[in-house]
């Protein structure tokens, strides 16, 4: 069973449900924030969307949601955690990620598809993908550049825990194709332990050609694969 937690004013629980049951065919249901035991669950995403309405900053009340706890707890004894756009917000916030997601660098809102580049398939989430492999994903965000202090960015980079960077469709990395103005185009990390994920891009709404694309089946896909060979 995987757990799709739902904060207030979360819009992507139930693109990640359907996404979950009906794209890869795998157990799930919506996790409410108020739960305070994860038990019994295989992995949890954290989705996108605005939680408590992006008041303070992205993600810095939802860290304090009663279930926030028990996603802790969850990560440090090595459960597969995947936090999508806001999701990738509030890991940050809970100090469960490095780093922080600021202001896209023109101030806008983005709303588009971006190719990115999987540069680690040793994560809980991305084992199993071909290294190098681009995906077409789409984004929709506001505060969604990625950034971090240089000595953050360097052990980033040294221990390989940059998973994946906006690119273009041959993998280049320019400013060009940087959507967010993210720091090193980081589009994805993950944690020490390689079992937190988080995403700006939605994987979750590339689940069907009907919707444009299908891409991000293949790292939901690798993800739950992970979990049926632990």
């Amino acid at each position: 069973m995987i757990g799709v937690v739902s904060f207030p004013g979360s819009n992507g629980d139930h693109d990640a449900l359907h996404a979950l049951t009906t794209d890869v065919g795998r157990a799930a249901r919506i996790v409410d924030y108020r739960e305070s035991d994860l038990v019994g669950f295989e992995a949890i995403i954290l989705p996108g969307g605005f939680s408590y309405g992006d008041h303070l900053r992205c993600g810095a009340i939802a860290r304090f949601a009663p279930v926030m706890a028990a996603v802790r707890r969850f990560a440090e004894a090595g459960g597969p955690i995947l936090g999508i756009c806001n999701g990738f917000q509030v890991l940050t916030e809970a100090h469960l990620l490095p780093g922080a997601l600021l202001r896209n660098a023109n101030l806008k809102f983005h709303c588009q598809r971006v190719h990115v580049k999987i540069e680690r398939s040793d994560t809980a989430w991305t084992r199993g993908m071909e290294p190098n492999e681009i995906l077409m994903l789409p984004i929709a965000n506001g505060d969604g550049a990625y950034f971090a202090d240089a000595a953050t960015l360097a052990e980033l980079e040294r221990e390989g825990r940059v998973v994946g960077r906006y690119s273009d469709t041959n993998g280049d990395i320019s400013h060009k194709h940087n959507p967010n103005g993210s720091t090193n185009a980081i589009a994805a990390i993950t944690n020490h332990a390689r079992n937190v994920l988080g995403i700006m891009p939605h994987p979750e709404r590339a689940t069907s050609d009907l919707i444009g694309g299908h891409d991000g089946l293949k790292l939901l896909r690798a993800g739950l694969e992970t979990l049926d060979r632990r």
